[in-house]
């Protein structure tokens, strides 16, 4: 199997995935009125500031929805795989892959769960956020 599918990286996101590298998850802040964002973009959608800056997440959100992603085949990635939309504590939402949880059954991923960001390093220029739920977290 081939590695996986490397992000496309510009100065919209580099900040995102140079925060990746030493194990932070970064989010994206207008300078000029704060307002938090993700994706990434070039101006703020609240005040069309171009002046951005990010702040460094805790790491933890909830699910918002989820779905098993059966095909088509994902270069680097063991099928069924687990996608949950994630809203971070700090008020984003983010595309997560969530691994440690079966693709179906009781203990599969439910809407409300918790969350914690990890990481898989990919190499020595990669590393991607991989999310697990938090033990404990509402059921």
């Amino acid at each position: 199997m081939s590695g996986p599918v490397r992000p496309v990286v510009n100065r919209d996101n580099a900040y995102f995935f140079e925060g990746t590298r030493q194990r932070e998850l970064r989010i994206q802040q207008c300078n000029a009125c704060g307002a938090l964002r993700h994706p990434p973009g070039p101006a703020c959608p609240d005040c069309g500031a171009l002046d951005r800056g990010h702040v460094v997440a805790k790491g933890e959100g909830t699910v918002f929805s989820w779905i098993v992603h059966h095909a088509p085949q994902v270069p680097g990635k063991q099928l069924p795989l687990v996608i949950a939309l994630v809203d971070l504590d700090e008020g984003v939402r983010m595309v997560a892959e969530v691994t440690g949880v079966p693709p179906e059954g009781p203990d599969g991923l439910l809407i409300g769960d918790r969350l914690a960001v990890d990481w898989n390093v990919v190499d020595d220029e990669l590393t991607l956020p991989i999310w697990r739920r938090v033990e404990g977290g509402a059921r």
